[in-house]
């Protein structure tokens, strides 16, 4: 008996159903069958099946002599399951890499529950991928099993069939089966969520739900959308049938009028000659199954009037909507430019006042922070304020740091006065730049990849880079600081622009030069990493050939499980992934598990390095920081062609590498297994990796930063940092313009 009965209902899907099959029969996860149904479809669905069946004897498959629609295609499959757990699976969407696995994994852990509710993101003809906004229900319920009673949030979620698995026999005892007609997972779901008595979560990713361009059922204009109506019907007279389920009659009441007003509001649903019909029939339905003594929601109480009050009403609240909107923007607008302009005309730059951001406003982090905090030692009639985004990013400053939020009218005050400008990434478009204040840019690391002027001639620019506006903010700086003459010449190249580079060091990464086992000792602990144990760094950057950034290379749970006893694997992501589906797509859930460590939303990345014993990366200017360490890296170059191709690289970093580079994961997992990683040619390698990339890195970054550019000394001699002897450190003026 196999654990999951994959069923796939299919109609008019060729174009999308091979990526289908793929994804589940392609699992590493193989105690399945899958069940497809074709629905007497007109295409070549027929046939794509019959030879996915002739190649895997895990697929059988049913050709229905008539098209029956969606619902009845899966009643016709749930007879012929075997699995302990159905799984309905729609022919145009797909499996994240490892679904399976993961669910099989989660049902032991709870005990096989009555229904696994899993999460999912949307991916878009255009190659977006969205997560489930309400994937903080799944989390937040990750711990045992429950009812709908003990987490009524969990019919919050979206009510379709997809995102769930259900135990056979509890299927089978309970009767369920889908009705005909659009909508047919409403009356399978309610009433499903509310009879089970043990429910779980998986907060991981197990599904792409595909937006299609067109083609999807329920955006096309008919009205078979009027089926609605009687799908609710169901779910009440199932409700009626028991009466220990009497006291959600209020909430599935609310839940008809909002889904049935939804439909209502997109102008594609419903023919225009059929719209008031649809009104009135929800409107007595609504009526009809209103439990006494209910207060109505005010969004809902349109259906107790006219069709005509409801369609003056929705214009009545777009027009005001987009009237105050556009007034409001005008008024905004035209104000700031007033004052801005009267401010900066009386105002005179205060040489006392340095304003700080990083990584786009999230907080004290990275190369700024440490500025600030050298300035605080070294100039403390300097006073240091931070730009944060919201009093959320505000709230995790240390105590007693000064700070503004973004657009703010303290922003405004502060900004129009401050001398000195420090930030990581570049400054708002709106902020001007007057005379006399010094903008010192820090950057994020050494430049590995294109950026600038140099992504014009390559196809990942245009994904996500408008180049001429970033070199219209790069205008701005002052100074640029490097911490190496590779990145002092391409910062020249990329950013045509009249700043002065100064050959200061990362001042981020005088903590790794001057090292501090205490700090790592401690983020060990913070991490959960065991006493002993050898912390394996994994720290991918992400991808310009792909819209979202994320392309998964590693099987992580398969590599901390190669790595063996005494080595903990931790996992950071890049900044741009850590908010999006990234971690959803298995990495918490591993996290959650013990499998690893997610150090993703550690704040400072320099804190996970000296916690690090080893780093494995691909082409992330993370290897430059850790080098400073002089610990073994290895570089996972297993797409380098791809990604020197979309984004370009200026170093070759499989012929110029820090440590040994592998091709596969094949080699990857045997340079661990074979202790190779830390062998004579890694340390070799590193050296001469070091004595290029780490010159200027010599533990004083910050203070040569605060001592040259706010109190005016001069600027020392180049720092011989950990790659270079002092006689080596020659070269042009440390302040070279550009």
């Amino acid at each position: 008996m196999p654990r999951f009965s994959v069923i796939v209902p299919v109609y008019k899907v060729q174009a999308y159903l091979h990526a289908c099959l793929d994804s589940v029969l392609g699992q590493s996860y193989r105690d399945i069958e899958v069940i497809a149904v074709d629905d007497r479809s007109p295409d070549g669905c027929g046939e794509i099946l019959d030879a996915y069946a002739a190649r895997d004897e895990r697929l059988k498959v049913l050709h229905l002599p008539e098209n029956v629609g969606l619902g009845r295609a899966r009643n016709a499959a749930m007879p012929h399951a075997t699995g302990d757990y159905l799984f309905f699976l729609d022919s145009d969407d797909t499996l994240t890499p490892g679904a399976l696995r993961a669910l099989a994994d989660r049902l032991g852990e709870t005990g096989d529950p009555d229904v696994l509710v899993f999460d999912y993101a949307r991916t878009y003809w255009w190659g977006g991928t969205r997560r489930n906004v309400l994937s903080h229900v799944l989390t937040e319920a990750a711990g045992g099993t429950f009812t709908a009673d003990e987490r009524p949030e969990i019919l919050e979620l979206l009510m379709v069939v997809w995102n769930k698995v259900y135990r056979r026999d509890f299927v089978e005892r309970e009767g369920f089966s889908f009705p005909p007609g659009y909508y047919e997972d409403t009356p399978w779901t309610f009433p499903v969520l509310l009879s089970a008595e043990r429910i779980a979560t998986l907060d991981r990713i197990c599904l792409y739900y595909r937006q299609r361009r067109q083609g999807n059922i329920l955006s096309t204009t008919s009205r078979k959308h009027f089926d609605v109506h009687e799908q609710y019907a169901r779910v009440f007279r199932f409700v009626d049938a028991r009466p220990a389920l009497a006291h959600w009659r209020p909430f599935l009441h609310a839940k008809m009028g909002e889904h049935c007003l939804d439909i209502l509001s997109k102008p594609d649903r419903l023919p225009p000659s059929d719209r008031a019909e649809f009104f009135r029939r929800t409107a007595e339905m609504f009526h009809a199954h209103r439990p006494p003594g209910v207060r109505i929601p005010a969004e809902l109480r349109s259906l107790e009037g006219g069709y005509a009050g409801y369609v003056l009403r929705r214009r009545a609240q777009r027009t005001g909507r987009d009237l105050a909107r556009r007034a409001g923007q005008v008024r905004a607008a035209t104000a700031a430019r007033a004052v801005r302009a009267r401010s900066l005309l009386r105002r005179p730059l205060d040489p006392d006042l340095a304003v700080y951001s990083a990584f786009s406003h999230r907080g004290m982090y990275g190369d700024p922070a440490a500025v600030y905090r050298a300035a605080r030692e070294l100039a403390p009639h300097v006073r240091g304020v931070w730009v944060v985004a919201d009093e959320e990013r505000a709230a995790a400053l240390p105590p007693d740091t000064p700070y503004v939020l973004l657009d703010s009218p303290g922003y405004r005050r502060v900004t129009e006065r401050a001398t000195y400008f420090v930030n990581n990434v570049n400054w708002p478009w709106t902020l001007p730049k007057r005379p006399g204040s010094v903008h010192i840019h820090t950057h994020q690391g050494t430049p590995l990849k294109y950026m600038g002027a140099d992504l014009l001639g390559k196809p990942g620019a245009r994904l996500h880079f408008d180049v001429p506006r970033m070199l219209r903010r790069a205008d701005r700086w002052d100074y640029s600081l490097v911490a190496n003459r590779h990145s002092e010449r391409v910062w020249e190249g990329a950013f045509p622009c009249h700043f002065t580079s100064l050959r200061s060091g990362s001042p981020r990464n005088d903590v790794l030069v001057r090292g501090d086992e205490q700090r790592a000792r401690a983020t060990r602990e913070r991490l959960g990493v065991p006493d002993g144990h050898t912390v394996v760094l994994y720290a991918p950057t992400r991808r310009d050939y792909r819209r979202d950034g994320l392309v998964e290379r590693i099987d992580l749970a398969r590599f901390a499980a190669d790595l063996g006893e005494g080595r903990t694997l931790v996992v950071r992501l890049h900044p741009s992934l850590a908010d999006g589906p990234a971690r959803g797509l298995g990495l918490a859930e591993l996290h959650r598990r013990g499998v690893l460590v997610d150090a993703t939303d550690e704040p400072e990345v320099q804190d996970v390095l000296l916690a690090a014993d080893v780093l494995v990366t691909d082409y992330s200017a993370v290897m430059v920081d850790y080098a400073l360490l002089d610990r073994p890296i290895v570089i996972h170059a297993d797409d380098w062609d791809a990604f020197r191709a979309s984004r370009g690289a200026y170093v070759d970093v499989t012929a110029e590498a820090p440590g040994h580079v592998t091709r596969s994961y094949r080699e990857l997992a045997w340079l661990f297994a074979s202790g190779t990683w830390a062998d004579a040619e890694s340390a070799r390698l590193r050296a001469a990796f070091r004595e290029r990339f780490c010159e200027f890195d010599d533990g004083g970054a910050a203070e040569r930063v605060v001592r040259t550019l706010m109190l005016g000394e001069p600027m020392p001699d180049p720092p011989a940092g950990p790659g270079l002897l002092p006689a080596q450190a020659g070269g042009r003026d440390l302040l070279t313009p550009s």
